[in-house]
């Protein structure tokens, strides 16, 4: 209310209202000065207003007195609960934890006026998610409330958190969030497997390296924490087979690492260990982060082919041996447990070799036509065992055949010679040099003899040197006293 002095209430003064919210907010009686509210005040919106008042005259609105300025304060009432700006929250702990483990701190504010009674004093506490968390109720931080939570038990958490404000008081505003809690994973579960004995059967015709079989041992835990290394225990039937983690499954995958054959070994027993990559101190207490199961390895019998007593056969034969001689022989076998008779034959590729045969029941190996290591000294061709009771498994082995030479050729002089001496030379004097040569096949420290033709053997002129130890020999004068006028052509 505002009042002039000059005022004697005959109503020749007249009231004016100025500032924030004049005429809005606020209004004034024109006649007694009294300022009234004209809508709802928020103090939130705006705490206080500052306004100016005049009296002047009535007739000539002259001001009567100097204009007043003055504060109008809005005085907070509890009109606002707490709100959580931040909410929902999300938040992660992990298990196991001890009772107290931080958790996540949440904060509400109260727009209310904090320096004015309890409106803005907020207090926490929980509705819903006891009795596994708690909250200190005047600084929003939420804590484990019970030990050894189990996330493979229970993982996700909801929990409600209530901020009150009047300190919490009956009568007090209240506001909510919801806190969605998960337990990260620990590594407190060893790997087990599921039963302890796995049963595998494999064909005795699987590949070195290939997959043979999958065991899977079960861990519990999430991530890295569920992964699982395996292991064959060293010991008797486990050197023939390797064992690898498939990193999508977990599972190991057991690969053959050497050959099976049934007909040697019918079935192999081997322990396998599976264990964690990534240990945790904390829970060594529980025992071994490992597990053992056995592996028992049934082998297959698979119908395979014959099996050749020698990789190559490596065979000799005189050149002048008759057709039909048999030379040598190939043997194969099935070894498979119902043993199946064997036929043989000749991978016929070209012409060469239909030089020999092969007795189909006996394996035997005939010369087909004459030979002549002149010609060819060395065959090499391939032998086919089949089984008779399934033709289609075959084997397949090579055969060398080397031709042994036989002394049929005489040796030659190598090449007709045509020589000039001087009439006047002297006995003993060498005129030519000869060499042979022979077709066989000359065996190491070949000799030749050399001598005169019978025919000209009764020639007094001429002489052969004989060394016994070369493949060579010299023609020598036997007398002086030659004439080219006489006799100029000589024939020995």
């Amino acid at each position: 209310k505002l009042h002039s002095d000059l005022d004697k209430g005959v109503g020749t003064v007249k009231y004016t209202l100025s500032g924030d919210g004049a005429g809005t907010v606020f209004t004034i009686d024109e006649t007694t000065g009294d300022i009234h509210a004209i809508r709802s005040l928020d103090r939130e919106e705006k705490p206080f207003y500052t306004l100016r008042a005049q009296a002047v005259d009535v007739d000539t609105k002259k001001p009567l007195e100097p204009e007043s300025e003055f504060i109008i304060k809005v005085q907070d009432i509890n009109d606002n609960e707490p709100k959580f700006l931040d909410g929902p929250y999300v938040a992660s702990v992990p298990e196991m934890s001890p009772v107290g483990a931080y958790v996540l701190q949440v904060k509400a504010t109260d727009a209310d006026d904090p320096t004015y009674g309890n409106s803005a004093r907020v207090v926490y506490s929980i509705l819903q998610g006891q009795p596994y968390f708690s909250i200190d109720p005047k600084t929003g931080v939420i804590r484990t409330a019970l030990p050894n939570m189990d996330r493979e038990v229970k993982e996700q958490y909801q929990v409600l958190i209530q901020a009150k404000d009047m300190g919490g008081q009956l009568g007090g505003l209240a506001g909510t969030t919801t806190v969605n809690i998960t337990l990260t994973d620990v590594n407190d579960n060893p790997p087990r497997f599921p039963k302890s004995i796995f049963h595998l059967k494999v064909p005795e015709s699987s590949h070195v390296g290939s997959a043979i079989g999958r065991i899977r041992a079960v861990d519990p835990d999430f991530g890295k924490n569920a992964e699982i290394e395996y292991n064959i225990v060293p010991g008797d039937g486990g050197n023939l087979f390797d064992i690898t983690t498939d990193e999508n499954t977990q599972e190991g995958v057991i690969k053959l690492k050497k050959p099976l054959d049934f007909e040697t070994k019918k079935a192999y027993t081997f322990k396998v260990e599976a264990s964690n990559f990534h240990l945790d101190h904390r829970f060594h207490s529980v025992g071994p982060f490992k597990d053992t199961a056995t592996v028992k390895i049934n082998v297959l019998d698979m119908d395979e082919p014959p099996v050749f007593s020698k990789p190559t056969y490596v065979m000799e034969v005189y050149e002048d041996t008759p057709v039909g001689t048999i030379i040598g022989a190939v043997t194969a076998q099935d070894l498979d447990a119902g043993s199946s008779s064997v036929r043989y034959f000749i991978d016929w590729k070209n012409d060469v070799d239909s030089y020999f045969t092969i007795d189909a029941t006996e394996g035997t190996i005939a010369t087909n036509e004459l030979l002549d290591r002149e010609s060819t000294a060395q065959y090499n061709f391939s032998i086919i065992a089949s089984k008779v009771s399934n033709p289609l498994l075959t084997s397949k082995v090579n055969v060398i055949i080397n031709v042994l030479d036989v002394n049929e050729f005489p040796p030659e002089i190598s090449v007709p010679y045509e020589t000039s001496v001087c009439e006047n030379a002297k006995p003993g004097q060498v005129i030519q040099t000869v060499t042979a040569a022979d077709k066989d096949l000359s065996p190491a420290g070949q000799r030749f003899s050399f001598r005169l033709s019978p025919e000209a053997s009764n020639k007094p002129n001429f002489t052969v040197h004989d060394y016994r130890s070369k493949l060579i020999t010299n023609i020598c004068f036997r007398a002086a006293g030659f004439a080219y006028n006489d006799k100029n052509d000589y024939f020995v």
